[in-house]
């Protein structure tokens, strides 16, 4: 059954002591233990080096943070809900559903960034840009209007997978690459440690749409249908990348960047097809990516592994308790 339930149906509660697909218990499990909130980040911090970069600098810098929220606000409120209701299994729909509430976490942020760091003129400005930018707009366009909101049989529920995972895998990074280049270099860290926990979001977010993808992949098509979904979805791929390619040379021609953040993409295009199963397209290895961005990615008091539980020195304080001989018994 795809889209919402009938009235008629028997509702069903969702039972975390029978979960079918197995890899779900640990994605869920791993969201709780990442997860985090924007007010916690002293981004505030950051006021004094922003004043130091240039004007263009500035203008590449807030426009792909409103990018990025664009990208999270339609992935939060419409990608996320729509895979969510199209599958079945209801423990798969719970991540899911923790998933997209952590894309408005995302979206929050940047206003949280942009609040610290611009005027309320500015921040309008920003707003309009990017509800008018035609690169940004037409990615939507692909991944929400051909393909989540067209979800009515396992093709197309497989194929808005495919698209999901793109967006969370690869077209968010053409954004992530600047504000992970300044942290390298120590500006801007706070709103880069930011960055580093959604990144950090995304990756699991992608891999575990990605188990989806090909379960209904391997489960559901012979394979001559495989060949043919798999030729559909790196046709996607490059039509989504042409468009990349686009945005990149918009926002980094001025910066000088543009080669820099085109290795980034295509190694992150080659991840997503790795969440997909598929081989990779571009071949790009990690020791060409800008040393400066893995530097980003890799500060001293962060355990970047995508596994730990909090990232960049974030720790939340809860249910503080007074240590006891028995917390010694390992």
């Amino acid at each position: 059954m795809y889209g919402l339930r009938q009235n008629d149906y028997k509702k069903e509660a969702v039972n975390w002591n029978a979960i079918k697909r197995e890899k779900t218990q640990l994605f869920w499990n791993q969201n709780i233990r990442q997860f985090w909130v924007d007010e916690e980040i002293p981004v505030a911090d950051d006021k004094l080096t922003y004043k130091t970069l240039t004007d263009d600098q500035k203008d590449t810098y807030t426009k792909i943070l409103a990018g990025l929220t664009l990208l999270d606000t339609e992935q939060g409120t419409l990608g996320t809900p729509q895979l969510a209701m199209a599958i079945e299994d209801l423990p798969t729909k719970s991540v899911l559903a923790f998933s997209g509430m952590m894309e408005h976490m995302h979206a929050k942020s940047y206003s949280t960034i942009f609040s610290s760091l611009c005027t309320t003129a500015e921040i309008d400005q920003l707003f309009a840009w990017v509800k008018d930018e035609p690169l940004m707009q037409k990615k939507l366009a692909i991944c929400s209007g051909d393909y989540y909101c067209k979800i009515k049989d396992e093709k197309s529920l497989y194929m808005a997978c495919a698209a999901s995972v793109f967006l969370e895998s690869f077209i968010f990074y053409s954004g992530f690459f600047y504000p992970l280049y300044l942290a390298g270099q120590g500006k801007l860290v706070s709103s880069g440690e930011i960055i580093n926990l959604i990144v950090r979001d995304e990756v699991i977010h992608g891999m575990f749409v990605g188990t989806i993808a090909q379960e209904i992949f391997a489960t559901k098509f012979d394979e001559e249908q495989q060949d043919k979904l798999e030729k559909e979805v790196k046709a996607l791929l490059l039509q989504l990348y042409q468009i990349e390619l686009e945005y990149t040379k918009s926002l980094y021609t001025k910066l000088g960047l543009v080669d820099d953040v085109v290795t980034y993409i295509q190694y992150h295009a080659d991840y997503a097809l790795k969440n997909l199963g598929f081989a990779p397209m571009f071949g790009v290895q990690a020791s060409q990516v800008n040393a400066i961005v893995m530097s980003g990615l890799d500060t001293k008091t962060k355990n970047h592994d995508f596994f730990s539980t909090k990232g960049n020195g974030y720790i939340k304080q809860s249910n503080v308790e007074k240590l006891s001989d028995e917390d010694f018994d390992v």
